[in-house]
């Protein structure tokens, strides 16, 4: 059962004009079932709002952003053998990838802090990216603890990390600081710190007025071979659990 309460403890969102803000609640913001089932009942209520143009997702905890999935639950499912459970996890992620990446507004990563492994891969699901130049890094964590990317995911982390630069930070494992990613154009703009950060990504946010129906059906059209990718080849890897490697 998922009750108002669990959602507000994950995140919470308010209407600034014509702009939603998500905001992500829960430190560390990792995700699990109950985070992704609060991020698309927001989503769900968002859309409703006919006054919304755009979205933007921040984080109140001033060191991350997001950490990604939530190890513990994970290991907790695992060590039950609750199968079953982490599927629906993994499957669950992927609607919140796959409803960010067909929204029919703009939706903004607004990056204060950290974004790690699925934590970054979250704010590549979103059509624009801000960070703070003062604090946080991109970090792909995975090829040192050898859990492999899933198609889907490097299919959509390609639309917005340039196939060289794609490569060197999935390969190595290194961490990237907001000078560089937008030298790189990984993200819109390097905020001096928080302040310039959460101005500049409201302007940003604030000039949107785009007819929902051409939004919506531009991100479809663009992103079509995404989802493909996502609902045709991650269920090879998710339903015989082929998510991590052992040397």
């Amino acid at each position: 059962m998922y009750t108002k309460e669990e959602h507000l403890s994950v995140l919470e969102w308010r209407r600034e004009e014509t702009v939603a803000v998500i905001t992500m609640a829960n430190g560390e913001n990792r995700h699990n079932p109950a985070f992704c089932k609060a991020m698309m009942a927001s989503l769900d209520e968002i859309q409703e709002d006919t006054s919304v143009s755009s979205v933007v997702i921040v984080s109140n905890d001033e060191k991350n952003w997001s950490q990604g999935i939530d190890l513990a639950w994970l290991s907790g499912r695992m060590k039950e053998g609750d199968l079953a459970a982490i599927r629906g996890f993994m499957y669950g992620m992927n609607e919140v990838f796959k409803r960010i990446l067909l929204y029919p507004m703009p939706v903004i990563a607004c990056i204060s802090g950290h974004a790690v492994a699925n934590g970054l891969i979250l704010s590549c699901a979103c059509d624009f990216r801000f960070m703070r130049a003062d604090q946080g890094f991109f970090f792909f964590p995975e090829v040192d603890i050898g859990i492999p990317l899933l198609p889907g995911m490097t299919a959509f982390l390609r639309k917005v990390i340039p196939s060289y630069k794609f490569n060197e930070m999935i390969l190595t494992g290194n961490r990237y600081f907001a000078r560089e990613m937008e030298e790189h154009h990984v993200i819109h703009k390097a905020c001096e710190n928080i302040d310039a950060l959460l101005d500049e990504t409201m302007k940003f946010a604030k000039s949107f007025t785009k007819n929902r129906g051409t939004f919506g059906e531009m991100k479809r059209r663009l992103h079509k071979h995404i989802i493909d990718e996502i609902d045709q080849e991650d269920p090879k890897y998710i339903e015989p659990l082929l998510l991590m490697v052992k040397d």
